[in-house]
């Protein structure tokens, strides 16, 4: 196949790039020392490729993405890093499971749905998920009084990942890591995870990085000067010409939209609306051509697709299908 066979909009993967990518990030964080949190692809193939270069753990943000992991034999230590208050599916995998907790009805929850380990979610200064660091210590108390065992503790400083300035993240990573110390110290346990793709190199105090978009990467990723190549992109065609703008055929519905338009090489992107995104280029393009529209953000672009495919330059070498999609 090649690009001129697919429909459009159809997403895409350089495959130099993202193998690349992985082992890039398989260098600096080998091991156990990488979780890598598979919400960025939503791919048991491009996870096993993980597994491959030795990260044999996973996060997971969904049920339906632990499901999708322990069906295909990567259960080896499967993290949900989020609250559930229905457990009972998790407790239900041939896994190893753990659940985040942050109260008493997610430790209820965990332990009549059968799950055995839990970590206690910190809030480290993203106002989301997560119990305060001084109330951590009371949490792994009632966890472990209704039964479970606590592996320690987890946070994510995901209002740092998009901090441009290198210093300013690294300063403001490590307070937020001081809060999951001290929180840790209380808890206790081996396991202290945390981090993203945007804080992998400057976090040094959690046992394990949680990045997963590192292997596709997006233009909000891009402007951090990480040694990561953008290697996703939706391809799309030209299919309207105005007196200086054209309309491709990906819009809202391919494209995650939360940090802004995507990106056109040699272009400027006006909108995006449900189908189309309209853009003014340097020299304009005929109905017909295929651009490159490289997202903003690449997890929710990728649960907007069936698969991605995999090319090198107008070659279609295969393809990953994104099966754990969906709830």
């Amino acid at each position: 196949m090649r690009l001129a066979d697919l429909v459009t909009p159809a997403l895409l993967a350089d495959a130099d790039l993202l193998d690349g990518n992985l082992r890039a990030m398989g260098a600096a964080l080998p091991g156990a020392r990488l979780r890598p949190h598979v919400k960025a692809h939503k791919s048991t193939a491009l996870a096993k490729r993980q597994a491959a270069l030795g990260h044999r753990s996973f996060t997971c943000a969904t049920v339906r993405e632990m499901e999708g992991m322990a069906a295909v034999g990567l259960s080896d230590d499967l993290l949900l890093a989020n609250e559930v208050l229905d457990a009972r599916r998790l407790g239900a995998l041939d896994a190893r499971v753990t659940v985040a907790v942050d109260s008493p009805e997610t430790i209820e929850a965990a332990a009549a749905g059968g799950v055995r380990e839990v970590l206690v979610d910190v809030n480290v200064g993203l106002p989301r998920c997560g119990c305060a660091p001084e109330a951590a210590g009371k949490i792994a108390d009632l966890a472990r009084r209704r039964g479970l065992s606590v592996r320690g503790v987890m946070g994510y400083e995901g209002h740092l990942m998009g901090v441009e300035d290198r210093a300013k993240r690294t300063d403001a990573t490590a307070e937020a890591m001081a809060l999951l110390a001290r929180a840790h110290a209380d808890v206790g346990g081996d396991v202290v995870s945390a981090g993203g793709t945007g804080t992998y190199d400057v976090n040094s105090v959690a046992s394990e990085i949680q990045a997963g978009s590192y292997a596709l990467m997006d233009t909000a990723y891009a402007k951090l000067g990480l040694p990561f190549r953008q290697a996703l992109c939706v391809l799309a065609r030209v299919i309207s010409v105005g007196p200086a703008w054209a309309v491709a055929d990906a819009g809202l519905k391919a494209l995650g939209m939360d940090h802004g338009n995507p990106a056109i090489d040699a272009a400027s992107v006006w909108f995006c609306s449900d189908e189309h995104v309209t853009f003014a280029a340097r020299e304009a393009p005929p109905v017909g051509a295929h651009v490159r529209v490289w997202p903003g953000h690449v997890d929710p672009t990728v649960a907007y697709h069936e698969r991605i495919w995999l090319v090198r330059g107008d070659e279609v070498v295969g393809e990953l299908p994104v099966d754990l999609r969906g709830w």
